[in-house]
């Protein structure tokens, strides 16, 4: 089984980042850590076979593939991942140079998301939107096998990307944790624990 994971962002903007001010400072950016954290690893390990797509509208796609990271140098906690990420988005842009980092592994896309769903349903991916009024994930994961690929589309903090006419078009299964709000961070570490229980 792959496991991929979507999250957008709007806010992100490192024009006046500083590492003692991440959340202020980087709109947001240290939301994203998180859920790049949630999504790749678990206790203090790289997981296998698992990639999320992290799509910033200042600055294009980010994608994290946990095959192609050194498990012993992945910075593991939130202030290291964001500036190294910070970093990388820097040398992405070519403002300046900058030394290699952890995180060169990154690929760079110019897709956003609506093309790379796409993209990934016509891999025959199973492809799901999280959403608050959708279908009980439970029904949906019992029948879900190993062999299956999975894409799970987070959305953005505002939730305009749920309510976006291209992604309704595309038909998706929209599937619910239940009625609670959960941070996405914590969304997908409930999906993995909850397919490894299941699948």
């Amino acid at each position: 089984m792959n496991l991929i994971f979507f999250i957008k962002s709007s806010t992100a903007n490192i024009s006046r980042y500083t590492i003692k001010d991440i959340p202020g400072s980087s709109g947001r950016l240290d939301v994203i850590s998180r859920c790049i954290l949630s999504a790749l690893t678990i206790d203090t390990d790289l997981e296998k076979n698992i990639q999320i797509w992290i799509f910033l509208d200042k600055y294009g796609t980010f994608v994290f593939d946990s095959d192609l990271f050194n498990d012993e140098s992945f910075p593991k906690n939130e202030i290291l991942l964001t500036d190294f990420f910070v970093e990388f988005i820097k040398k992405t842009k070519k403002e300046e140079k900058h030394p290699e980092t952890p995180l060169d592994s990154i690929k760079y896309s110019k897709l956003d998301i609506i093309d790379a769903i796409k993209n990934f349903v016509e891999k025959k991916y199973k492809a799901f939107v999280l959403n608050e009024d959708g279908m009980d994930f439970k029904e949906i994961f019992e029948e879900l096998s190993s062999k299956d690929n999975l894409l799970f589309i987070l959305g953005d903090q505002s939730g305009d990307l749920l309510n976006d006419k291209e992604l309704k078009k595309l038909n998706l299964v929209e599937i619910s944790l239940g009625n609670r709000s959960y941070l996405a961070s914590s969304t997908i570490r409930l999906i993995k624990i909850n397919l490894q229980l299941l699948v």
